[in-house]
Protein backbone atom coordinates (compact mmCIF):
# COMPACT_ATOMS: atom_id res chain seq x y z
CA UNK A 1 0.00 0.00 0.00
CA UNK A 2 2.96 2.45 0.81
CA UNK A 3 4.42 2.19 -2.63
CA UNK A 4 1.06 2.39 -4.58
CA UNK A 5 -0.12 5.58 -2.15
CA UNK A 6 3.51 7.58 -2.54
CA UNK A 7 3.30 7.10 -6.71
CA UNK A 8 -0.81 8.17 -6.35
CA UNK A 9 -0.12 11.31 -3.87
CA UNK A 10 3.08 12.79 -6.37
CA UNK A 11 1.06 12.01 -9.02
CA UNK A 12 -1.92 14.42 -7.92
CA UNK A 13 0.33 16.73 -6.03
CA UNK A 14 2.15 17.58 -8.97
CA UNK A 15 -0.77 18.10 -11.06
CA UNK A 16 -3.74 19.60 -8.88
CA UNK A 17 -2.46 20.70 -5.59
CA UNK A 18 -2.01 24.32 -6.05
CA UNK A 19 -2.46 26.87 -3.30
CA UNK A 20 -3.58 25.70 0.54
CA UNK A 21 -6.51 24.30 0.17
CA UNK A 22 -4.58 20.42 0.71
CA UNK A 23 -2.20 21.69 3.14
CA UNK A 24 -1.44 20.62 6.51
CA UNK A 25 0.22 23.38 7.71
CA UNK A 26 -3.02 26.24 6.76
CA UNK A 27 -5.56 23.17 8.19
CA UNK A 28 -3.85 23.36 11.49
CA UNK A 29 -3.62 27.45 11.93
CA UNK A 30 -6.29 27.79 13.64
CA UNK A 31 -4.76 25.84 16.55
CA UNK A 32 -1.69 27.66 16.18
CA UNK A 33 -2.96 31.04 16.60
CA UNK A 34 -4.31 29.68 20.25
CA UNK A 35 -1.62 28.60 21.47
CA UNK A 36 0.47 31.31 24.06
CA UNK A 37 2.50 29.39 25.97
CA UNK A 38 5.63 27.53 24.39
CA UNK A 39 7.93 24.74 25.52
CA UNK A 40 9.48 21.13 24.93
CA UNK A 41 6.94 19.61 26.46
CA UNK A 42 3.61 20.97 24.55
CA UNK A 43 5.73 20.87 21.28
CA UNK A 44 6.43 17.14 21.59
CA UNK A 45 2.20 16.34 23.84
CA UNK A 46 0.89 18.17 20.54
CA UNK A 47 2.75 15.95 17.80
CA UNK A 48 1.95 12.99 20.24
CA UNK A 49 -1.80 13.85 20.51
CA UNK A 50 -2.30 14.74 16.55
CA UNK A 51 0.16 11.08 15.85
CA UNK A 52 -2.86 8.87 18.46
CA UNK A 53 -5.88 10.50 16.52
CA UNK A 54 -4.46 9.61 12.99
CA UNK A 55 -3.35 5.95 15.04
CA UNK A 56 -6.91 5.82 15.74
CA UNK A 57 -8.89 7.25 12.30
CA UNK A 58 -6.81 4.18 11.14
CA UNK A 59 -7.40 1.44 13.37
CA UNK A 60 -11.43 1.88 13.27
CA UNK A 61 -10.98 1.97 9.04
CA UNK A 62 -9.21 -1.47 8.87
CA UNK A 63 -10.69 -4.22 7.68
CA UNK A 64 -13.85 -2.24 6.74
CA UNK A 65 -15.14 -2.36 2.99
CA UNK A 66 -12.04 -4.82 1.98
CA UNK A 67 -9.47 -1.78 3.33
CA UNK A 68 -10.86 0.26 0.82
CA UNK A 69 -11.86 3.40 3.48
CA UNK A 70 -8.23 2.50 4.86
CA UNK A 71 -6.91 3.42 1.33
CA UNK A 72 -8.34 6.40 1.00
CA UNK A 73 -7.70 7.78 4.59
CA UNK A 74 -3.74 6.71 3.24
CA UNK A 75 -4.31 8.80 -0.01
CA UNK A 76 -5.83 11.94 1.86
CA UNK A 77 -3.73 12.14 4.70
CA UNK A 78 -0.60 11.81 1.85
CA UNK A 79 -1.90 15.03 -0.14
CA UNK A 80 -2.47 16.68 3.15
CA UNK A 81 1.40 16.37 4.42
CA UNK A 82 3.43 15.97 1.18
CA UNK A 83 3.98 18.49 -1.30
CA UNK A 84 4.74 22.18 -1.00
CA UNK A 85 1.17 23.82 -3.21
CA UNK A 86 1.98 26.96 -1.75
CA UNK A 87 5.42 27.42 -1.52
CA UNK A 88 4.93 26.32 -5.29
CA UNK A 89 3.29 29.29 -5.94
CA UNK A 90 5.90 31.72 -4.33
CA UNK A 91 8.18 30.13 -6.41
CA UNK A 92 6.36 30.76 -9.80
CA UNK A 93 5.74 34.42 -8.44
CA UNK A 94 9.53 34.71 -7.87
CA UNK A 95 10.44 33.33 -11.08
CA UNK A 96 8.15 35.97 -12.77
CA UNK A 97 9.16 39.04 -11.08
CA UNK A 98 12.74 37.93 -11.57
CA UNK A 99 11.98 37.59 -15.09
CA UNK A 100 10.55 40.47 -15.42
CA UNK A 101 13.45 42.45 -12.95
CA UNK A 102 11.37 43.65 -10.72
CA UNK A 103 13.34 43.60 -7.68
CA UNK A 104 11.37 44.44 -4.81
CA UNK A 105 8.58 41.83 -5.74
CA UNK A 106 11.14 39.02 -6.78
CA UNK A 107 13.34 39.85 -3.60
CA UNK A 108 9.62 39.91 -1.39
CA UNK A 109 8.86 36.23 -2.72
CA UNK A 110 12.47 35.15 -2.14
CA UNK A 111 12.20 35.93 1.54
CA UNK A 112 8.70 33.87 1.75
CA UNK A 113 10.71 30.96 0.26
CA UNK A 114 13.96 31.51 3.15
CA UNK A 115 11.36 32.18 5.65
CA UNK A 116 13.22 28.96 7.86
CA UNK A 117 16.94 30.23 7.56
CA UNK A 118 16.76 33.45 6.72
CA UNK A 119 19.30 35.13 4.38
CA UNK A 120 22.57 36.55 5.90
CA UNK A 121 22.01 40.89 5.87
CA UNK A 122 23.94 42.65 2.77
CA UNK A 123 25.06 39.55 1.41
CA UNK A 124 26.14 39.93 -2.23
CA UNK A 125 23.92 38.91 -5.40
CA UNK A 126 26.04 36.15 -5.68
CA UNK A 127 25.59 35.13 -2.02
CA UNK A 128 21.90 35.94 -2.28
CA UNK A 129 21.16 33.53 -5.43
CA UNK A 130 23.07 31.00 -3.49
CA UNK A 131 20.78 30.76 -0.17
CA UNK A 132 18.06 31.19 -2.40
CA UNK A 133 19.07 27.82 -3.86
CA UNK A 134 19.81 26.10 -0.62
CA UNK A 135 16.09 27.16 0.96
CA UNK A 136 14.83 25.62 -2.40
CA UNK A 137 16.49 22.53 -1.56
CA UNK A 138 15.54 22.62 1.93
CA UNK A 139 12.06 22.82 0.89
CA UNK A 140 12.05 19.86 -1.75
CA UNK A 141 13.88 17.87 1.31
CA UNK A 142 10.77 19.20 4.27
CA UNK A 143 7.99 18.93 1.78
CA UNK A 144 9.12 15.66 0.23
CA UNK A 145 12.20 13.24 0.71
CA UNK A 146 11.47 13.81 4.33
CA UNK A 147 7.51 12.69 4.48
CA UNK A 148 8.58 10.55 2.29
CA UNK A 149 10.90 9.15 4.48
CA UNK A 150 8.60 9.04 7.22
CA UNK A 151 6.18 7.52 5.60
CA UNK A 152 8.13 4.60 4.89
CA UNK A 153 9.58 3.86 7.86
CA UNK A 154 5.94 3.58 9.78
CA UNK A 155 5.20 0.60 7.78
CA UNK A 156 1.49 -0.36 8.16
CA UNK A 157 1.04 2.74 10.25
CA UNK A 158 3.29 5.21 8.16
CA UNK A 159 0.67 7.92 7.85
CA UNK A 160 0.82 7.81 11.72
CA UNK A 161 4.19 9.14 12.06
CA UNK A 162 3.78 11.22 8.82
CA UNK A 163 1.38 13.16 10.16
CA UNK A 164 3.41 13.55 13.11
CA UNK A 165 6.82 15.18 11.28
CA UNK A 166 4.09 17.34 9.15
CA UNK A 167 2.66 18.61 12.45
CA UNK A 168 6.44 19.49 13.69
CA UNK A 169 6.97 21.23 9.97
CA UNK A 170 4.07 23.38 10.08
CA UNK A 171 4.24 24.59 13.68
CA UNK A 172 8.33 25.40 12.61
CA UNK A 173 6.90 27.46 9.97
CA UNK A 174 3.89 29.18 12.02
CA UNK A 175 6.88 29.97 14.61
CA UNK A 176 9.25 31.38 12.29
CA UNK A 177 6.59 33.67 10.48
CA UNK A 178 4.44 35.08 13.26
CA UNK A 179 6.35 34.44 16.98
CA UNK A 180 9.85 35.67 18.22
CA UNK A 181 13.00 34.28 17.67
CA UNK A 182 12.77 33.46 21.48
CA UNK A 183 9.28 32.17 21.15
CA UNK A 184 10.89 29.94 18.62
CA UNK A 185 13.40 28.52 20.83
CA UNK A 186 11.36 28.19 24.07
CA UNK A 187 9.22 25.37 22.02
CA UNK A 188 12.21 23.26 21.29
CA UNK A 189 11.25 23.04 17.70
CA UNK A 190 14.57 23.29 15.79
CA UNK A 191 16.54 20.81 18.25
CA UNK A 192 13.16 18.12 17.43
CA UNK A 193 13.32 18.54 14.11
CA UNK A 194 17.39 18.64 14.35
CA UNK A 195 17.05 14.51 15.63
CA UNK A 196 13.97 13.99 13.61
CA UNK A 197 15.99 14.78 10.34
CA UNK A 198 19.41 13.37 10.83
CA UNK A 199 18.89 10.04 8.95
CA UNK A 200 16.85 11.39 6.08
CA UNK A 201 19.35 13.95 5.52
CA UNK A 202 21.99 11.44 4.95
CA UNK A 203 20.06 9.56 2.65
CA UNK A 204 19.19 12.42 0.68
CA UNK A 205 22.57 13.99 0.97
CA UNK A 206 24.30 10.93 -0.51
CA UNK A 207 21.60 10.76 -3.57
CA UNK A 208 23.31 14.71 -3.70
CA UNK A 209 27.12 13.51 -3.53
CA UNK A 210 26.44 10.43 -6.35
CA UNK A 211 24.49 13.15 -8.70
CA UNK A 212 27.44 15.50 -8.15
CA UNK A 213 30.92 15.59 -7.48
CA UNK A 214 31.21 12.07 -5.90
CA UNK A 215 34.93 12.88 -5.49
CA UNK A 216 34.30 15.97 -2.96
CA UNK A 217 30.96 15.24 -2.19
CA UNK A 218 31.60 11.71 -0.91
CA UNK A 219 34.46 12.71 1.78
CA UNK A 220 31.80 15.37 3.06
CA UNK A 221 28.85 12.89 3.54
CA UNK A 222 31.05 10.38 5.26
CA UNK A 223 32.35 13.23 7.65
CA UNK A 224 28.43 13.96 8.23
CA UNK A 225 27.87 10.46 9.96
CA UNK A 226 30.17 11.81 12.69
CA UNK A 227 28.87 15.10 12.81
CA UNK A 228 26.08 15.69 15.81
CA UNK A 229 26.39 19.73 16.44
CA UNK A 230 25.94 20.97 12.45
CA UNK A 231 22.48 21.77 11.38
CA UNK A 232 20.69 19.78 9.30
CA UNK A 233 20.34 22.06 6.63
CA UNK A 234 24.03 23.03 6.49
CA UNK A 235 24.84 19.32 5.92
CA UNK A 236 22.07 18.90 3.39
CA UNK A 237 22.90 22.04 1.09
CA UNK A 238 26.38 21.22 1.54
CA UNK A 239 26.21 18.28 -0.33
CA UNK A 240 24.31 19.28 -2.54
CA UNK A 241 26.18 22.51 -3.59
CA UNK A 242 28.49 19.68 -4.72
CA UNK A 243 26.05 18.73 -7.29
CA UNK A 244 25.47 22.38 -8.44
CA UNK A 245 29.28 23.38 -8.19
CA UNK A 246 29.30 23.84 -12.73
CA UNK A 247 26.28 26.14 -12.02
CA UNK A 248 27.26 29.88 -12.29
CA UNK A 249 25.41 31.93 -9.39
CA UNK A 250 24.81 34.86 -11.54
CA UNK A 251 21.19 34.91 -13.15
CA UNK A 252 18.65 35.50 -10.99
CA UNK A 253 15.91 32.92 -13.24
CA UNK A 254 18.56 30.09 -13.64
CA UNK A 255 20.14 30.17 -10.30
CA UNK A 256 17.01 28.87 -8.72
CA UNK A 257 15.56 26.54 -11.75
CA UNK A 258 18.85 24.66 -11.49
CA UNK A 259 18.31 23.90 -8.00
CA UNK A 260 14.78 22.78 -8.26
CA UNK A 261 15.89 20.67 -11.30
CA UNK A 262 18.69 19.29 -8.77
CA UNK A 263 16.44 18.56 -6.00
CA UNK A 264 13.78 16.82 -8.55
CA UNK A 265 16.33 14.44 -10.32
CA UNK A 266 17.34 13.29 -6.60
CA UNK A 267 13.39 13.12 -5.91
CA UNK A 268 13.30 11.02 -8.23
CA UNK A 269 15.50 9.21 -7.65
CA UNK A 270 14.73 8.01 -4.32
CA UNK A 271 11.19 7.07 -5.45
CA UNK A 272 12.60 4.79 -7.93
CA UNK A 273 15.02 3.32 -5.00
CA UNK A 274 11.84 2.63 -2.98
CA UNK A 275 9.79 1.38 -5.62
CA UNK A 276 12.56 -1.35 -6.46
CA UNK A 277 13.39 -2.03 -3.27
CA UNK A 278 9.27 -2.30 -2.63
CA UNK A 279 8.82 -5.07 -5.50
CA UNK A 280 12.07 -6.70 -4.45
CA UNK A 281 10.33 -7.62 -1.15
CA UNK A 282 7.59 -8.30 -2.85
CA UNK A 283 8.89 -11.04 -4.72
CA UNK A 284 11.49 -12.33 -2.18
Amino acid sequence: MTLFTTLLVLIVERLFKLGEHWQFDHRLEAIFRRIHHFSAARTLGMMIFVMAITFLLLYALEGVLFNVLSLVAWILIGLLCIGAGKVRLHYHAYLTAASRGDAHAYKAMASELTLIHGVPPDCGEREFLRELQNALLWINFRFYLAPLFWLIVGGPWGPVTLVGYAFLRAWQSWLARYMTPQQRQQSAIDAVLHVLDWVPVRLAGVVYALLGHGEKALPAWFASLTDRHTSQYQVLTRLAQFSLAREPHTDSVETPKSAVSMARKTSFTLVVIIALLTLYGTLV
